[in-house]
């Protein structure tokens, strides 16, 4: 990534990154596309206003933000450190898969928050991304921001009937009761393996593999969780019935993202 200080704005240059495709594609609920084609967000408190200046040559602006912030939150957020390119050089040794990163050429795992990805992923279930982003909505402005376990550590499911979550507000408390007692710790869960952190995780009430997966890969950065949902089942349905093929060894979960949107966009979901 290069980067340069321009007033209250950040200019960086970085290949293999599409805003759309990485913001708006089910792994982060707190993004907001402008008229414009930007996006307005945040990782837990901090702002961050971004937009695409270049799409050919990988340009972005980040508004009103500092290099400090950039070094010290964004560049882990987004991924930049990862060589994208590289992982879609590897996974092209698929022809499937070739076809997938083709078409989602511009998706990076976000480095989201823990906690804000697990409460995120329990409030998804059976849900829709509109109602998912109006839960999580009314959460940060009753609070104000995204609360901390700590700040939650008080609630219960009928206390939190505001945010109009049904079912999933008891279990967005049993997460929160774990984490606050001990009995799950966000640092042995990043620190276990795949299959351990995921039974960890289903320790929790209504936590099941997807919701697991799909926390791990998206807060805790297990690039080898691999989350299922209707559209994995298929696209393994249909091209991988024997499983995964060995180019995505360790870096499944990125394998899954372009796949679950080419899967769409062979169905007529994109």
């Amino acid at each position: 990534m290069d980067y340069s200080v321009k007033g209250n704005d950040i200019i960086i240059k970085q290949p293999d990154f599409e805003l759309s495709q990485t913001l708006d594609c089910g792994q982060a609920f707190r993004w907001e596309e402008q008229a414009d084609g930007s996006f307005k967000g945040a990782f837990v408190n901090t702002p961050l206003h971004i937009s695409t200046l270049d799409i050919s040559d990988g340009t972005f602006i980040l508004h009103d933000t500092t290099e400090d912030e950039l070094l010290n939150i964004w560049f882990d957020y987004f991924d930049l450190g990862t060589d994208y390119g590289e992982i879609k050089r590897t996974l092209s040794e698929d022809k499937t898969l070739k076809k997938a990163c083709d078409f989602a050429y511009g998706i990076r795992i976000l480095r989201q928050d823990s906690w804000e990805a697990l409460s995120s992923f329990i409030i998804s279930q059976n849900n829709n991304i509109p109602r998912i982003k109006g839960i999580i909505g009314r959460l940060v402005e009753h609070y104000g921001g995204y609360p901390s376990i700590n700040d939650m550590a008080d609630e219960t499911a009928e206390s939190l009937g505001f945010l109009r979550a049904g079912f999933r507000a008891k279990y967005l408390v049993d997460a929160v009761d774990k984490l606050y007692r001990g009995e799950l710790t966000i640092d042995s869960i990043k620190q276990s393996p795949l299959y351990e952190a995921t039974k960890k995780l289903m320790t929790i009430k209504g936590v099941g593999p997807k919701v697991a997966s799909c926390a791990l890969l998206f807060g805790f950065y297990k690039t080898d969780a691999f989350p299922v949902d209707v559209w994995v089942k298929r696209v393994m349905s249909e091209f991988y019935p024997n499983g995964l093929p060995e180019c995505t060894k360790g870096i499944e979960g990125i394998a899954q993202q372009y796949l679950f949107h080419y899967i769409r966009k062979l169905h007529g979901k994109v």
